[in-house]
Formats: structure tokens, sequence, C-alpha cells
């Protein structure tokens, strides 16, 4: 997929570009394209099923503001695009990418959806309508047309917090319909290279492309028509392959939807940080060719991790051999091992200057030994750049495999971690290719082959393996049934515990049953550390390599203290 950023511009020159680029694909097949731009000056656009009563202001007011009145041939009824809004134009063969109309338009609806998700915001469908919706607040508008299966126009996503052009009409022809922004929502200013990245990622993903390039075009052809208009700069995106759940189809189930759809209490509502440091990291990574959990799961931290030079590495590749119901990593075939991996990963530890080194992956249940020799690698390589840096590995179980356990630890981590993610009886319906007891016997076995524990606080991190572990609130556990597991967690040696809570991907992965006040992990908190953990990090942004330094050191100050 390339991408091409305009910048700002006027519609009809960004129409006209399209048109171009359709007769291209037409001709050629490939490759597809999406042009990103923000319109100025404004405009309001009638498609096919729009009607003039649905515009509200004189068109020669509108015309005397500057408000462009423009008819053209997507579906879908009226709407307004100006500053502030970001777009996003697709244009790609849909028979030779096996979609119907219907099918792509539910993909730019999950596409959107994902990416208010990594935002920090719940959004969703509502029934008999196109387009994504915040509560009862319009986010989102989608409006397509398709010539000899190749499409165009596309979306468009509100921003900024001024609104206000939507007051000239009846937004999509929905009486008492009202709009809304990513600003308002997130009560701060958000710019559109922010959020440019990250729909950029969700699109290359609910599209199933395997790779992304920008600036794409020619320096003249992607202008004609838009001289003097400033291009901004960004870094490049590299997409991850299609999730295998394929939510982006037909996918309108009820199952999960209200929950993922129901806006997020404020204390779920995560602001942004600004400056270069997340571009710069996601640059590195791209460069590298390197993957992340933090982008592959969706988490809602993302942005504020790479804001503070960090990320945790994925390795293995992108793609999982399980097909747990929380989880937003791709699954299917994985990809063959990739043996510059190591080095990659050591070099991209030693340029963000990381004094704590977190490695994961996805599982392979497909690989003999279930990935365990490629995590020993990647240590060992990390521990030759950065001979000082505490290095944590969080693993899959291996399939009970003590002999792969074994190889995984050889390669000198410091904190083995892995999570049993939730309580022994939503196994079936969370992790059904997972066992509870498999979980804890990994953690119990880790401690046995590194010779057991080391109690005295005076050992050095590298001399003494830390387990850990963690589990997402959320998902229909009652808190009667947490003392058990944390019992059983502590019996297995397990030192550092993390709680969370658990924030549905999709509308079709599993929902959320319950939002967790902060009080109340606070009160699980104080519960968990009663059993002895050295560490307990819980609060409703906490994941499994949240801070994972200063959870560590905590670990280190409580063993100390003991």
């Amino acid at each position: 997929m390339l991408v091409e950023d305009l910048g700002r511009a006027g519609y009809t020159p960004a129409l006209e570009l399209q048109q171009r680029l359709v007769a291209r694909v037409q001709a050629q097949g490939d490759p597809s394209y999406v042009l990103l731009v923000e319109h100025d000056p404004p405009v309001i656009t009638l498609g096919r099923r729009a009607e003039m009563q649905h515009v509200l202001a004189d068109p020669a007011h509108l015309a005397a503001a500057g408000v462009q009145l423009v008819k053209v041939s997507r579906g879908g009824d009226v709407t307004w695009h100006g500053p502030g809004q970001l777009v996003a134009y697709p244009i790609l063969r849909l028979d030779t990418r096996g979609l119907t109309l219907r099918a792509y338009v539910g993909r730019l609806e999950q596409a959107v959806i994902d990416t208010l998700a990594r935002l920090g915001i719940a959004a969703g469908r509502r029934d008999g309508l196109v387009g994504v919706w915040a509560g009862q607040e319009k986010i989102a508008a989608i409006g397509v047309a398709v010539s000899r299966w190749v499409t165009y126009h596309g979306l468009s996503l509100n921003v900024a917090a001024d609104v206000g052009g939507f007051d000239t009409i009846i937004p999509c022809g929905i009486a008492g319909a009202s709009v809304t922004s990513v600003s308002r929502l997130l009560g701060r200013d958000v710019g559109l290279e922010e959020v440019k990245p990250v729909l950029i990622e969700c699109l290359t993903e609910a599209l199933g492309f395997e790779q992304v390039r920008e600036d794409c075009l020619p320096r003249a052809e992607s202008r004609g028509g838009l001289a003097g208009v400033a291009r901004a700069s960004r870094p490049r995106v590299a997409g991850p392959s299609r999730p295998c759940s394929d939510h982006g189809q037909d996918a309108r189930g009820t199952h999960g939807r209200d929950a993922h759809a129901t806006r997020l209490p404020r204390w779920l509502r995560k602001s942004i940080p600004a400056g270069p440091g997340a571009a710069e990291v996601r640059k590195l990574l791209g460069r590298l060719e390197l993957g992340t959990v933090c982008s592959s799961a969706r988490c809602p931290n993302q942005a504020e991790c790479f804001a503070r030079g960090t990320a945790t590495f994925m390795i293995l590749g992108d793609r999982c051999t399980r097909r747990c119901r929380f989880c937003a990593v791709p699954c299917g075939e994985p990809p063959p091992v990739n043996d510059a991996e190591a080095d990659a990963v050591a070099e991209a530890a030693a340029t963000l200057g990381l004094r704590h080194v977190v490695i994961t992956s996805v599982t392979r249940d497909d690989l003999p030994d279930g990935g365990a020799g490629h995590f020993a690698k990647v240590t060992l390589a990390v521990r030759a750049r950065l001979p000082e840096a505490v290095i944590e590995v969080l693993v899959p179980d291996f399939q009970g495999d003590e002999r792969a356990l074994a190889t995984a630890l050889a390669g000198g981590c410091d904190v083995l971690n892995h999570n049993v993610e939730t309580v022994p009886r939503l196994y079936p319906a969370v992790r059904p290719q997972a066992d509870y007891r498999r979980s804890l016997g990994l953690l119990e076995a880790a401690k046995r082959i590194r010779g057991g524990a080391v109690d005295a606080a005076a050992d050095a991190p590298a001399k003494r393996l830390w387990t850990k572990s963690g589990l997402m609130l959320g998902l229909g556990e009652t808190r009667e049934e947490l003392p058990a597991v944390l019992a059983d967690l502590r019996a297995a040696g397990c030192d550092i515990l993390t709680l969370g809570q658990y924030l549905a991907p999709s509308p079709t992965h599993h929902p959320v049953a319950r939002f967790i006040p902060p009080e109340e992990f606070d009160e699980i908190r104080a519960q968990a550390q009663s059993f002895g953990f050295s560490a307990v990090a819980a609060g409703p942004f906490v994941r499994s390599s949240y801070h994972a330094e200063d959870v560590f050191n905590a670990g280190l100050a409580g063993t100390a203290k003991k």
C-alpha cells in the first residue's frame, strides 16, 4: 500500500488526483494507494442519496464564507470536510482482494474503531447506519464509490475540537444526530500528525496489506493543482498483517459489540504525549524491521511508551499459532524465523539506551522448541551490547516442555515473565488453547531450572532469576476467585505481579464484562501484596511490560526491605 500525505488541500484537486490514480489501478491492477488530506477551504459534499434540505445554510451564505458545496458520486448523504478533520481516500481493487463493497465499508469502519481504541476512545457501529460512533455521537463518516472494481472517496475522522461546520448540515441526513471529535473526547487538543500514523497502521491491518511505503508519488504528480500546500513530515509506518478474526468484514454480530461501543469511563481516557520521541522510535523500528507487542496488541500505552523512548520487542514474527479471544495479535501461519532479528533487537535496545529490555513473542507451536532457542539467541545478543541491562523475557508456555524452557533460560535473562491472564474458570472462553496449571508449572519450573530462588537481597539481578506474571481484570472474573489465583502464583514462586483492565480490541473479541475503578484496583493491590509478592503493579492501564523497569526496581526494593 502506497501512502501519500497531501497535507492541506482543496477538495477538487484532491478528487482529480483520486481519479487519475483510479485509472492507473484499473489499468495496472497494482499497487494500491491511500491519500491523506485535510481539506481547506472547507467543503460540504452531497452524496448520491443527499437531499438539499439537509443543507441548513443558504448556499450563497456558504459561498460568501468560503465553504464549497459539491455534488459527488460517492454513496451516502451530506457531510462536511474542513480543517481539523483527517480524511483518507483508499484506492484499491476489490475483486483481487476478495472483497465485496459491504465488506470493504466494514473494514474502513473497523480501521477507525481500532485507531480510536489505540488513542483511548471506545467506539463502534450502530445498526443500520454506516460510520463510527462514540456513544451516541458520530465521530467518523464513511462514503465510498467504486468504478470497475476500484474504490475511491473513503473516510473522514474528526480530530480537532472545532466541528462547528456540521452545524450547517444534518450530518449524513440523520435528524438529531450530534457529532464529536477525538480532541473533545480526550479533553485536549490533538493534532492530525499524532493520528495519521495510527490510522495508517490500522488501515494496513484492516485491509490486509503486508507493507506500506510513504511519499509514493512524484512531487509534481502528487501536487497536480496542490502547489503551495505544505507537506507535513511524518514517520514511515510498517503495517502488520491482517488479523485472523477478519473482524472488518460483515462481522456485525452482537457478541461483545455493546461493551466495546460503550464510551470508556473517565479514568480510562488517556491523552497522547506530544514531542518527537514516538516518531523517532517508530522510525528506528521501521528501519530495523522490528515488531512490537505495543502495536500488534493495540496497547493503550503505546504512544506514552514510544514517547518515553521505550518499546517491548516482539520476536518470531507477527502471527500467532493460537486464537486467544482477548488478544489483538494476528494469528495464522507464521513466517520463517528471522536469524538477523537478534542483532536487530540488540541494536534497537542499544540505540534507545534501554536499561531494562523486554522481549516477547507470538506463540509458535509450529516450532519444535516453541521458539525457545531464538529467545536465548536474542537475549545473548542484547547482553553482548548492553551487559548491565536487566533483560526480561515474556514467554509463551512452550506447551509445558521444560527442555524448551531451559533452552530459553540459557540465554541468561534476569526476569522470566509468563502471564496466567485470567482465572481458571474463564480459560475455555478466553484462552482455549492454554492451560492454567501448565502456566503455573512453567513459573515453578523456571526457578527450579535456574537453581531455585535466592532470597539474599544483596545478590545482583543477573545472579537470580525473578519470575513475573499478570492478569487482566474485567473479563468476567469475580473478586472471590482472585485470592485462589494469587495463592497459586505465590506457591509457584512468582515474585512480581501485574494487574490491569481488560479492553476488548474489537467487537468480535471477548467482551468487557466490567470496568474496574481505580479505587478497586488499589484494594486488589493491597490484597495481592498481603500474599508476599516482591512487587505488585495494579491499575487500569497496567500491562505486563508497562513501566517494567520501575516495577522491577520496586521488586528489588521490596526484597531488600524483607
